[in-house]
């Protein structure tokens, strides 16, 4: 069969129900045995949001995401999408067409070195050489994203090869040499975090993303039961530990809370779970100083990177977590939670008043969203607001840009857990920057008919940016934030066929949520914000 066909045929294998993608001439002998292999394509308005609706599909199913585009500038157009899921541990396969392989390195129309450029941010890649190799590379691509830590994968197909013909046969296993993800860790090492944790007086406990990714929810929330440790979390650990747990602490980092940072410089004994402890997840040098550090995940190459551990255990979460509660007791940790909560009411919490003050209303929008919603955020002070006030309760999500801080995240990505999710709610929230980088996926919503809550936050401006430049240089000196002129946000989703609400008040929120619930389609509430509105 044609090498196109028998791309078909893997993806078919891989159990692929859906592709996001913007075809082009590279790509033409691909997309017409897609039109017959039965596996659905989403046309994306551009080829970054093909990539962040396959991140959105991934996170919401736990399944690989594909996206594909042409060569040259769709490739380059798919790198911000594959970047942001790298950093994110999202697995995504990303198919691109190449010009012919006797044109490769002339410099001809729609060239471009993809795998090159994307050496650095993709778990592999592979350029494509032989027809025959075809099967081979599917299979191992997917194994790879997948398993292990996950991440993107890109396939670079030269056009002339896509035309061959192979006999199709799809590999039974995969062995990789040099790729051997650790899944069940150390023995020994369990055992001396076990050891480590009952002595200590003050334990605590920070989720990262790792907890969603490794599908380690359970196991935790059985540890935190076993224990009575208090946890605490980072960005993309949000929805790996539920709010109304009553061990729960709350987000720590250059955002957090003042108590859950407290807690963190007050604990003897931190347990890292599936996170890399990055940047934004400390303030500053003496973060943790105090306490020894249990650092579990299934990336070798995290552990001690931005925090050394005085115990690293290596593997997969779930079964780690699974060891450890065999060997966990319950702890005496009252007092210790006690005095974190009176951290909390001694910090206060009191907010900026403003007439449709973003925090009330997502605090709002916790009370009177469904249980199961997935609720995507973008990049901005939208993200921290809701970090902050959104409440991860019952089967909630929180999907959001964390490593990369991609604006234009939401909107894609929320399309992307819709078409995973179609019976759960899904809300996306942005500002009116992040809106604008991504508002033509509005088409790529109305024609799938796709049913999403969107919260755009307008404070005429880079929200996050301006906040940043009062801070450091005061009042007044704000460079390059201000748009000048937005467009009508409104208008612009009925152009698309879709409805919306403007509302200036926080009384209006209510009503104006319950509109879009009952509307056909989706819905955009925008939020005239206050320009003052600080993320804190």
């Amino acid at each position: 069969m044609k090498v196109s066909e028998a791309i078909m045929k893997c993806l078919i294998e891989e159990n692929v129900e859906v592709i996001f993608g913007y075809p082009g001439a590279t790509v033409i002998a691909i997309y017409e045995a897609l039109r017959e292999s039965g596996i659905k394509h989403i046309l994306t308005r551009h080829e970054q949001a093909a990539g962040h609706s396959a991140s959105g599909y991934a996170r919401a199913s736990g399944k690989v995401g594909v996206c594909m585009s042409t060569s040259g500038p769709g490739a380059t157009n798919l790198i911000t999408a594959i970047a942001t899921a790298y950093m994110d541990s999202i697995p995504l396969v990303a198919i691109t067409g190449q010009v012919r392989t006797d044109q490769i390195g002339k410099d001809v129309f729609q060239e471009a070195d993809i795998t090159g450029a994307t050496a650095s941010f993709t778990k592999h890649n592979y350029l494509v050489k032989e027809a025959k190799d075809i099967p081979r590379i599917f299979k191992e691509a997917f194994y790879i994203a997948r398993t292990g830590r996950p991440g993107p994968v890109l396939i670079d197909i030269p056009s002339n090869i896509q035309n061959e013909e192979i006999d199709f046969s799809y590999p039974e296993d995969v062995d990789i040499r040099g790729y051997k993800p650790t899944v069940n860790g150390h023995k020994g090492q369990i055992k001396k975090a076990l050891e480590l944790i009952s002595k200590s007086r003050r334990p605590l406990i920070c989720v990262g993303g790792g907890v969603i990714s490794g599908k380690a929810k359970e196991e935790l929330e059985e540890l935190v039961r076993k224990s009575g440790i208090p946890v605490v979390h980072t960005l993309m650990g949000k929805d790996g530990i539920n709010a109304d747990n009553p061990c729960y602490i709350g987000l720590i980092g250059t955002h957090g809370f003042s108590h859950t940072n407290k807690a963190v410089s007050k604990a003897d004994v931190i347990v890292l779970l599936g996170t890399r402890i990055a940047d934004r997840a400390t303030i500053g040098p003496n973060f943790a100083k105090g306490a020894e550090i249990i650092h579990i995940d299934i990336d070798p190459a995290e552990i001690g990177k931005n925090l050394g551990p005085s115990i690293p255990v290596v593997g997969d979460l779930k079964n780690i977590l699974r060891e450890i509660n065999k060997g966990m007791h319950s702890m005496d940790t009252k007092e210790w939670i006690e005095e974190i909560i009176s951290w909390k009411k001694e910090s206060g919490g009191a907010d900026m008043a403003g007439e449709a003050d973003p925090k009330s209303i997502l605090r709002k929008l916790s009370e009177i969203s469904e249980k199961d919603a997935i609720l995507t955020a973008d990049v901005g002070q939208n993200q921290l607001w809701c970090a902050r006030n959104y409440s991860i309760t019952g089967n909630r999500r929180f999907l959001t840009s964390g490593g990369l801080g991609t604006m234009g995240y939401s909107i894609p990505a929320a399309f992307g857990a819709k078409t995973a999710e179609p019976g759960r709610q899904v809300i996306a929230v942005m500002g009116d920057g992040s809106f604008q980088m991504s508002m033509f996926e509005l088409g790529t919503i109305a024609a799938n008919k796709a049913k999403i809550t969107l919260i755009l936050f307008n404070n005429y401006g880079l929200g996050l940016v301006r906040e940043i430049q009062k801070n450091l240089f005061g009042e007044g000196h704000s460079s390059g934030v201000e748009f000048g002129m937005s467009p009508d946000f409104i208008k612009i989703a009925e152009a698309y066929g879709l409805k919306g609400k403007r509302i200036t008040r926080n009384d209006e929120f209510e009503a104006a949520y319950m509109e879009a619930q009952e509307a056909e389609g989706a819905f955009l509430i925008e939020c005239v914000t206050d320009t003052g509105e600080s993320t804190f």
